[in-house]
């Protein structure tokens, strides 16, 4: 309304000349502070910007390319076409980023994954002794009783469905990327379902539409332990990312430890693209509990995440698209396992995934506080909402955000879709600061 009512003030003047000097003292001062903005922002681009840059270069080579070789597949399409999913970033391996407008369709070149018949227990054990072991169980134990030492959580969201509700949490370590904590309770759902939906990848093929690629490279029929690899679809400015994954399932009663993580091998060779995510960790603990519906019974089933990774993407952005994204890719995951709760009552033959999830590794619940007592300290408070104080970034002038985005979109050079995005990004970031 200000801005309104002095450009009004200044369209009233009686003259034209008293109109146009008017104006010109308006606006210079706003292209000077664009000019100081491009100049300081051409001067802090970081490496990330030149990286995002040279992957862009080498997607519209690559098209161009395909284009006079008459091969423009549907791969090429979805790294050319710009997709307005800029946020569109994996939290949780179990969740896929869907917008809230409905998402888009799965790509057609997903492959299900197959089952290397060379590979053996045997050879799991004499290769990647330590896949996943004992200590991964201790720490995601100290995870669910919120014993492990670390920052204290910060409260994200609080939303529920009539059939699911949903929390959750973050919080920013000193070292590494931002760190989530997740509290979901679906209702009439058996934890044994919820175990085999998460880890059967095959199924997932149908309701996670960013997993292009999944394939098991080895499996201990002892253990359970295995090795898969996952390529992931990220948004257009990014090349997909690609998993090796090692998981594990351990049961005390009927409560399941499920942990995956990212693990070295050397057998399956880095390429440019996809790029290798080193650091990944996405575990949960599911449980019966009671359905909200009171009855007392135990009718529910509670997942508890837990999930960081490091994406190759600034850790700002990737927690600007986590937030503004996540309710709407939670409320995605229920109709997939709604429809995998109909794809096991009609006695459908298990995935091999599946039969594998299956194979958990016993533990007492003594042995489980036996591994809570070995934590020096108490138990770290659960703050019920972000203080100002604690939010990642407020030292980060808001010029030098404007200023970089300017930078980038004019470095990228790739039409007016590309530089809106990216100065949308930069806004919202930068006024997400001030809130």
């Amino acid at each position: 309304m200000a801005l309104g009512s002095v450009l009004l003030e200044i369209l009233q003047r009686p003259t034209i000349g008293d109109v146009l000097s008017e104006i010109l003292i308006f606006v210079i001062p706003l292209w000077v502070a664009v000019a100081v903005g491009v100049l300081v922002g051409w001067a802090w681009k970081p490496n990330w910007a030149r990286n995002l840059s040279r992957e862009m270069l080498l997607d519209s080579k690559v098209s161009k390319e395909a284009k006079k070789e008459g091969e423009f597949s549907a791969t090429t399409r979805s790294s050319v076409i710009p997709s307005f999913n800029i946020l569109k970033f994996q939290l949780p391996s179990c969740v896929s980023w869907v917008a809230d407008d409905g998402g888009f369709q799965k790509d057609s070149l997903s492959v299900p994954p197959t089952l290397n018949s060379e590979c053996s227990s045997s050879k799991m054990k004499k290769e990647k002794p330590d896949l996943v072991m004992e200590d991964d169980l201790e720490h995601l134990s100290k995870l669910v009783e919120v014993t492990d030492g670390g920052p204290a959580w910060i409260q994200m969201m609080d939303r529920s469905t009539p059939t699911m509700s949903y929390q959750a949490w973050r919080r920013d370590p000193e070292t590494g990327p931002p760190q989530y904590r997740s509290r979901t309770v679906y209702e009439d759902v058996t934890p044994e379902l919820m175990r085999d939906f998460f880890w059967d990848d095959e199924f997932r093929a149908k309701w996670d539409d960013m997993l292009l690629h999944a394939e098991t490279l080895e499996d201990c029929p002892t253990t359970g332990t295995m090795l898969v690899q996952w390529v992931r679809k990220f948004p257009f400015f990014c090349s997909d990312r690609e998993y090796i994954i090692g998981r594990r399932i351990w049961e005390s009663g009927r409560m399941y430890y499920c942990v995956t993580k990212g693990v070295p091998c050397s057998s399956v060779p880095r390429r440019n693209k996809p790029r290798r995510v080193d650091l990944y960790y996405s575990s949960w603990c599911i449980r019966a509990v009671e359905s909200k519906r009171g009855d007392g019974q135990l009718t529910a089933c509670e997942v508890m995440l837990f999930h960081h990774e490091d994406m190759g993407i600034p850790w700002e952005i990737a927690k600007l698209g986590v937030r503004q994204g996540m309710w709407g890719a939670v409320k995605k995951i229920e109709p997939g396992l709604r429809a995998y709760q109909k794809h096991r009552a009609s006695a459908a033959p298990l995935s091999r995934s599946a039969f594998m999830a299956q194979i958990n590794t016993k533990v007492s619940a003594d042995y489980l506080r036996s591994l809570e007592r070995r934590t020096s300290g108490d138990m770290l408070e659960i703050e019920s909402q972000e203080t100002p104080e604690k939010r990642v970034g407020n030292n980060i002038p808001k010029f030098l955000v404007i200023g970089g985005a300017v930078a980038l979109a004019c470095t990228l050079d790739r039409g007016l879709a590309t530089k809106a995005l990216i100065f949308g990004v930069a806004r919202r970031f930068a006024i997400g600061r001030r809130m």
